[in-house]
């Protein structure tokens, strides 16, 4: 979950266990010096040498890159990793719906690098999105994106060089006052004419040298975007539009060597004005490709064709990101915290969202899931698929309703593999909530996998906490107690394996992102093995 919801929780949190937040991993600013550590005795060996089953850790982009020590504590003890955001939607999507993967790239490449599985998460949330990409989708793009100056592309007229009317349709082109120039056509941006403006002489009035269009239509106070390809030959030269009957209008572009595109939103003064172009610089300066379209007042989209963008835009980014990664990433969280708290529905939302949150079941229904898994399925025929969630060890009816979900799914054709619990709890949550849980989630049959854990030991937050020798040593306790009852209550078919959300303590979220004061991980601030280790390792003897 993102730092927004976590923020809409904390209450929750302080009485009991919660779930994950945005998950950013970043070194803290402000947690106190941490104690030192409590006498640990029995850590030899390694966490992945003691397990028959995947051990893996949580990872962020900033400290895999300049913490050596973050580094080397993660190849030696664990054989996964989990980026923490960086294969996110909001990581990856740009707000014009394009990706850019050249971080996540980065990390994979790292990582496999140093002989370590990745795990994918997440494809399908409703936090950690490019939220205004996909709020886009749902409301009208702006009008009639039609062409109200139709002579914008330069491809009727007679000849080659001139000027007057005859050399472009529609377009009056002029050389006078001081000026002095030639006007030609030549070939465009991806087509076989465009203007080309050679100003060898710059005029003293900017429209010395000019190119004057036709009228078009405009409604007064509605907003337009002209829209015009340019080069030139020299870096500092000038290229002015003016829009002009009776009312003016200006922009003036320095255009780049090479072609590019240049976008003007201007609001309308009057019903027929008329483009112009001016060319005050000397420099050879070519246009091609002008477009004005209406950006007001477009009719609202269909409730079908919302969903046909949105579920458009799921399917884009589960193909790609799932395809660039086959046989680097064998296995994906595919839909990430479909079960609302207390309740047990579908996660759902009738209001408005901002920033990151954005809910595909708004607009896809709950069959939202149902189509991740066939994306994803397709994509990588052979990777194990999950579905993963928070809280099921303290919310039975969330946990219910869960199975039931993912029981339906399979029904109608989902291929589900496994059920991820993500146990980002306290050292007073509940045994025989965990007891509970894991009995259920292996009645399901699929694999199992502890995707995000972590304990808690300020579990009332205080600002002024200590970690004591004997709160660490609950808090060993715990680790101990999941792992044995993980190893207990899953059979060996169905164990996947178990991560811990982060590394080091100053690393957690809680840390980093909540500012709270605590220490739920297995390694000290310095990277040296905690109590909280210990257990861990002990309750793998259980196997």
């Amino acid at each position: 979950m993102s730092f927004n919801t976590k923020l809409l929780i904390l209450c929750a949190i302080i009485l009991g266990g919660m779930s994950a937040c945005k998950k950013n991993t970043e070194q803290p600013t402000n947690n106190p010096p941490p104690p030192p550590p409590p006498v640990v005795s029995d850590t030899a060996g390694t966490l992945k040498a003691k397990a028959n089953f995947t051990v893996g850790m949580a990872i962020g982009y900033n400290p895999l890159k300049n913490i050596l020590s973050y580094r080397n504590t993660v190849a030696r003890e664990v054989d996964q990793v989990t980026f923490d955001y960086q294969m996110k939607h909001g990581a990856i999507v740009r707000d014009d719906g394009s990706f850019d993967f050249s971080r996540t790239d980065e990390m994979v490449n790292l990582a496999t690098a140093a002989g370590l599985e990745v795990f994918g998460h997440t494809l399908v949330w409703h936090q950690n999105q490019n939220g205004n990409y996909l709020r886009s989708l749902t409301v009208s793009s702006g009008g009639n994106s039609s062409n109200l100056l139709p002579v914008g592309d330069f491809e009727a007229g007679t000849g080659t060089t001139g000027t007057g009317s005859a050399l472009f349709t529609g377009w009056n082109v002029l050389v006078g006052g001081t000026s002095a120039g030639t006007f030609s056509a030549v070939t465009g941006n991806n087509s076989a004419r465009a203007l080309e403006a050679n100003v060898t002489t710059a005029g003293a009035n900017a429209y010395d040298m000019q190119a004057i269009g036709s009228s078009w239509t405009a409604v007064v106070g509605k907003q337009y975007k002209v829209s015009v390809d340019i080069k030139s030959s020299v870096a500092n030269g000038k290229i002015r539009l003016v829009n002009q009957n009776s009312q003016y209008q200006q922009l003036d572009i320095v255009p780049t060597t090479s072609w590019a595109s240049y976008t003007w939103t201007l609001t309308a003064l009057e019903t027929s004005p008329i483009l112009r172009l001016n060319f005050p610089n000397t420099g050879v300066y070519t246009v091609d490709n002008i477009t004005i379209v209406d950006l007001s007042g477009g009719p609202a989209p269909t409730s079908d064709e919302i969903a046909t963008a949105v579920d458009s835009a799921m399917s884009r980014f589960i193909r790609n990101s799932v395809t660039r990664y086959i046989g680097k990433v064998k296995a994906w969280d595919v839909v990430n915290e479909a079960i609302t708290d207390g309740t047990g529905m579908v996660r759902s939302n009738s209001g408005t969202t901002t920033g990151d949150a954005f809910y595909w079941a708004q607009y896809l229904g709950r069959n939202y899931a149902l189509k991740a898994f066939q994306y994803a399925r397709a994509a990588d025929p052979s990777a194990t698929l999950f579905i993963n969630d928070y809280n099921l060890e303290s919310d039975s009816r969330k946990l219910d309703s869960l199975i039931a979900y993912v029981t339906e799914l399979k029904s109608k054709g989902a291929s589900i593999d496994g059920i991820g619990t993500q146990m980002h709890i306290g050292t007073n949550t509940s045994q025989a909530g965990i007891e509970s849980m894991f009995k259920k989630l292996a009645s399901t049959g699929l694999k199992i996998r502890v995707s995000e854990l972590d304990i808690r030991v300020n579990t009332s937050n205080s600002s002024s906490f200590t970690l004591t020798p004997s709160i660490a040593s609950d808090q060993s306790a715990m680790y101990q107690y999941v792992v044995e009852s993980y190893i207990r209550n899953i059979p060996v078919s169905q164990r996947y394996g178990i991560t811990m959300w982060g590394v080091a303590d100053t690393d957690s979220w809680y840390v980093t992102v909540m500012n709270r004061v605590e220490f739920p991980l297995l390694f000290d601030a310095n990277y040296q093995k905690k109590p909280a280790y210990e257990g861990f390792a002990k309750g793998l003897k259980q196997q």
